[in-house]
């Protein structure tokens, strides 16, 4: 059998995604490039906001439209899992709906709907996936649900409360992937600060990283999602001590600076706690990176909210800031409130992202004269010059990259030490040092 996957939605929702390619994979079954080759369509998708379920409906209708003589359309993940039963009614196209709660026993609903044969205590595995991602570079999953409950947020009604993996599961896979040559690994959760408090009765990402730098070889780790209000001292002191294999990147979403609008949100912390936060980092590790996310347009924000906004990021000076404008999501207390007009939230938006363009530049800017470890990746034959990144860029394509000016044929995955000659607010460019 032939298998066509489309994954949407975020970096979480892509694991599973290569976790179910290499389950199909490993009982015999082939992954193809096109729809028109498969005899399997498959959609995962993402419900994490409107524009988010738009895009996973429209992907489903285009990939109906390959259904040809015994072809079935299967659609997975956050999008089946919260409205299965309204789809079925609604998307006869699809064969079936996979809730994620049902990947557990895939084997069992593959058979069902494929007659096949496949043993039933066979599952979904973290290390045996299929990946598009290159050769150096993987995600790696330590938990999924949440035990937070902002009042924006949908994510625990879809994924559920914290389930951790325990670090001796996870040590094996980043130990098999250096094996393989990977340089990056970066750790993914929905809230990666909370790791391991359903399993250990404590945060233990400290003590799941103080394993993973023990690993012998040349790699990296980048950590994502780091919710303020329990990045600690500990963590903090740990990733200064261990720069030689913990990137010194803080992705922290924020979601706002306000003290009112965040205990509107469900957000523990203030104000005064987040610009505490990011100058002890700062102190602690001077070369820190900073990347957040900034929502607009809550329920009960004010111009002059925005205003302060606009005026704390002046202050704090995120490398990377993200903002996006709320959408009520059902189920979720912020549903439930007096909505501000699209209009609104659409200028507050251009305000703060305007804001956040002169910041970058004047961070990128900062960086020129310096060097930097680049990881190659590809030659943009337009410019003539390489991309890379640097620990400072992630590579979800929201940071930016690196450019660079090479004396030498450089190949995808290798490490260079370049010299930054100028910048913008999206990126980088330099020359490799001799």
């Amino acid at each position: 059998m032939k298998i066509y996957m489309i994954s949407l939605g975020c970096s979480k929702n892509q694991v599973d995604s290569e976790m179910m390619l290499g389950f199909l994979k490993n009982h015999g079954n082939q992954v193809v490039a096109t729809p028109e080759e498969a005899d399997l369509l498959m959609v995962n998708t993402c419900a994490f906001i409107q524009s988010a379920r738009e895009e996973a409906i429209n992907t489903i209708l285009e990939l109906a439209k390959f259904k040809t003589g015994n072809k079935k359309l299967v659609v997975l993940g956050c999008l089946s899992q919260r409205y299965k039963e309204e789809l079925i009614k609604e998307l006869p196209e699809v064969d079936y709906f996979m809730k994620i709660d049902e990947y557990k026993n895939v084997a069992e609903v593959l058979n069902g709907l494929l007659h096949t044969s496949y043993k039933e205590s066979d599952t979904l595995s973290f290390i045996e996936r299929v990946t598009d991602e290159p050769d150096y570079m993987t995600y790696v999953r330590i938990s999924d649900g949440c035990l937070n409950r902002c009042a924006f947020c949908a994510i625990p009604l879809i994924r559920g409360r914290l389930k951790s993996r325990t670090i001796e599961d996870i040590k094996q896979e980043v130990e098999l992937g250096v094996k393989r040559g990977v340089y990056e690994f970066n750790i993914i959760s929905q809230d990666t600060t909370r790791y391991g408090f359903d399993l250990y009765k404590k945060n233990a990402l400290v003590d799941l990283l103080s394993e993973l730098v023990k690993i012998e070889g040349k790699f990296k780790l980048r950590l994502f999602y780091l919710y303020p209000e329990i990045v600690t001292d500990e963590l903090i002191s740990f990733i200064r001590d261990h720069k030689d294999k913990v990137m010194p990147y803080f992705d922290i979403p924020l979601q706002h600076s306000e003290d009112h609008v965040l205990k509107a949100m469900r957000r523990r912390g203030d104000r005064a706690y987040l610009i505490n936060l990011i100058d002890k980092i700062r102190r602690e590790i001077p070369e820190a990176i900073f990347r957040t996310t900034m929502l607009v347009g809550f329920p009960g924000e004010t111009e002059e909210d925005v205003d302060n906004l606009i005026k704390f990021m002046q202050t704090t000076k995120f490398d990377r800031l993200g903002t996006f404008t709320y959408s009520p999501e059902e189920g979720t207390e912020g549903a439930k409130l007096e909505q501000i007009p699209e209009a609104v939230k659409n200028d507050r938006y251009n305000r703060v992202m305007k804001a956040q363009f002169y910041i970058s530049l004047e961070k990128n800017r900062e960086k020129i004269g310096r060097d930097f470890d680049v990881l190659i990746e590809s030659y943009d034959e337009e410019n003539f010059m390489y991309r890379g990144r640097s620990y400072g860029f992630a590579p979800d394509d929201i940071d930016g990259c690196i450019y660079v000016a090479a004396h030498e044929e450089l190949k995808p995955g290798q490490v260079v030490s370049v010299r930054i000659k100028d910048a913008d607010s999206y990126s980088l460019t330099g020359e490799q040092n001799d």
